[in-house]
């Protein structure tokens, strides 16, 4: 089969593989019908070092169950299945608490992991906790905003959970990637009353409009702390949804969040240390929340409302292509040319 590596910056291939096969009595082997490229597979795009041993790409996926592991119930062959970005065993005290991303049994698909969505076919480690199955055929039109499931949406909607977003709280959000733009969906969905969406590329940030972003500040820095500042009486926002990664980004979260807020970090931090002292936080209370997104815990309850087409967040993938593009596909979005690319194998 083909499936996608990495070996190091800026060098991705597909590549000829074996078929995945069942290792473990809990495992499952997906066909990959959907895949897609993350904002997070940029940062080893940038700065992976070369290695003769290709990472396996991918963390978000969806596709049609071909076999089962003997300790595996509640799936059959040929489910149309969505694997979170985290596979867990949804049974251990972590996972009984939402935090799947931190199960014991659990790990990562991608890098590290031996198992890449970005390809043909995946072998699913803990699969009777990690699949959900979907009610709709591997044809449906609904298929993109269900990938966005496997990670971005979910992610997004983590950012506004963790932030306690609801009625009468103001929301700035950094970013202007998927999972930002998703951040403001969840956000609105929550009932925030006022959305500042801090972006600079007006493609995005009008569907951010149409998300529920309220404003957009396309200044970066100092001046859009000013900004910001300026749209909310010298106040700042309630919560700060920082969607990035980058230290910029949680300095300009500590710039704009209010006294007693919230700042809520789901972009893969590119850095180890962080102001969170006197000046900078403790002086005047602000909690700092977030992490990567157990999405298993809010699959269920964000489903619905992609079926009935209340909400659309397939909308962000703006480009679409074949297994054999996806190095041209890590270029389009590295050089800003899609905001997410879906890949079809």
């Amino acid at each position: 089969m083909r499936a996608t590596f990495m070996y190091g910056s800026g060098d991705v291939r597909v590549e000829d593989v074996p078929e995945p096969t069942i290792e473990q009595p809990t495992d499952a082997v997906v066909r990959v019908v959907r895949s897609c490229i993350c904002g997070s597979d940029l940062h080893p795009y940038h700065t992976m070092e070369k290695s003769d041993l290709g990472a396996p790409m991918g963390h978000e996926f969806l596709g049609v169950v071909e076999d089962l592991g003997a300790e595996v119930s509640g799936l059959r062959r040929g489910d149309l299945v969505v694997a979170p970005f985290a596979f867990a065993d949804n049974t251990c005290a972590l996972c009984r608490e939402g935090l799947h991303t931190s199960c014991p049994q659990g790990g990562f698909f991608g890098p590290g992991s031996g198992c890449g969505g970005q390809a043909e076919a995946v072998r699913v480690p803990q699969a009777q906790g990690s699949l959900v199955k979907l009610p709709v055929g591997e044809d449906s039109g609904l298929l993109p905003s269900l990938l966005t499931l496997s990670d971005v949406y979910g992610t997004g909607y983590h950012a506004a959970r963790t932030a306690h977003v609801g009625p009468r709280t103001t929301v700035t959000v950094i970013g202007d990637g998927a999972v930002g733009l998703l951040a403001v969906l969840s956000a609105r969905q929550l009932g925030a009353e006022r959305i500042i969406l801090m972006g600079r590329h007006k493609d995005r940030t009008d569907l951010g409009r149409e998300f529920g972003a309220t404003d957009v500040v396309p200044e970066r820095g100092e001046e859009g702390v000013e900004r910001v500042r300026e749209l909310t009486g010298g106040d700042g926002t309630h919560t700060v949804l920082e969607c990035v990664g980058y230290m910029n980004a949680y300095e300009t979260a500590v710039g704009v969040v209010r006294p007693g807020g919230v700042i809520s970090r789901v972009g893969v931090p590119q850095y180890e240390e962080a102001p969170v002292g006197f000046g900078s936080l403790f002086r005047h209370n602000i909690t700092l929340t977030g992490g990567p997104a157990p999405v298993r815990a809010y699959i269920e309850e964000l489903l619905p409302a992609v079926l009935d087409g209340t909400v659309d967040p397939g909308r962000v993938f703006t480009r679409t292509i074949g297994l054999d593009e996806v190095p041209d596909g890590y270029r389009a979005m590295d050089r800003r040319e899609a905001l997410k690319v879906l890949v079809t194998p």
